[in-house]
């Protein structure tokens, strides 16, 4: 398969300076550290934030997190596609046989990024050991639906970001607010941002769906089943950002270089 070649050549390729790349993940690995010992601090001072406990927060920063590295690993290209429209190098991609998104995809990969990842998951592991959640089959259904549902937004997120640097040429700062903002409002269940900012990130940036309302039924406070796939139709929002994406392509002129 051609997507594995350039899976396993991008990896080799940043595996030629093996200390950089250990030295980088580490750092990956210990940066959102910081975070989670500002909930313990805060949590050890207030012991529940809007009703929930710490260890359900954790739980869900941690899914949250694991999806948002997943896809910045994978998905990378999508994050700094404004480059390659600014040196040309999206000329080279147009002339070439293989879809743009497939070239896209296998432009960038950012491997370092499962330092952030492997964190986030030591961090569920704990979290799980210590919550009072009976984990049923159904429970463990909802962990990986709101894991896949995640990467799927982030993902149309990034393909959204880079469709704007058609009409800007530079990508827009304020796609950061749902990007990497996303990953910061995950730290806590979405319902504490208030009304305004819960509908916002349901019916227009659908974030809520994988992250606020399965971790609702995760936790106990909804015995509706429904919330388990809920994550899933997060799949459903790939489609408008891909068709933007595939507006701006198509409005597209070469750079001449």
């Amino acid at each position: 398969m051609l997507y594995k070649r350039y899976l396993s050549m991008l990896l080799k390729s940043q595996l030629q300076y093996k200390a950089s790349f250990i030295m980088t993940a580490i750092g990956q690995f210990l940066v959102s550290f910081t975070t989670f010992l500002s909930m313990y601090f805060m949590f050890s001072r207030f012991h529940q934030v809007d009703g929930y406990k710490f260890e359900e927060v954790l739980l869900c920063f941690s899914i949250v997190l694991m999806s948002f590295s997943f896809t910045e690993c994978f998905a990378r290209g999508f994050d700094v596609f404004p480059r390659l429209i600014r040196t040309g190098e999206l000329d080279r991609i147009l002339v070439r046989p293989r879809s743009v998104v497939f070239q896209v995809l296998t432009s960038t990969m950012e491997f370092t990024r499962f330092g952030r990842f492997f964190q986030a998951l030591l961090v569920m592991v704990y979290a799980t050991s210590v919550s009072d959640i009976l984990w049923t089959w159904d429970k463990i259904l909802t962990i990986i639906s709101m894991f896949l549902g995640g990467v799927a937004v982030f993902a149309a997120l990034f393909i959204l970001y880079a469709g704007f640097s058609f009409f800007t040429i530079d990508g827009l700062e304020f796609m950061n607010i749902f990007t990497d903002g996303s990953r910061e409002f995950g730290k806590y269940p979405l319902s504490i941002y208030g009304e305004g900012v819960l509908k916002l990130l349901t019916y227009v940036i659908p974030i809520a769906l994988f992250q606020y309302y399965p971790f609702l039924y995760l936790i106990g406070h909804t015995h509706n089943r429904w919330m388990m796939v809920l994550p899933l139709v997060g799949y459903l929002f790939l489609i408008p950002c891909y068709a933007f994406f595939r507006l701006g392509l198509s409005r597209y002129q070469s750079a001449g270089s």
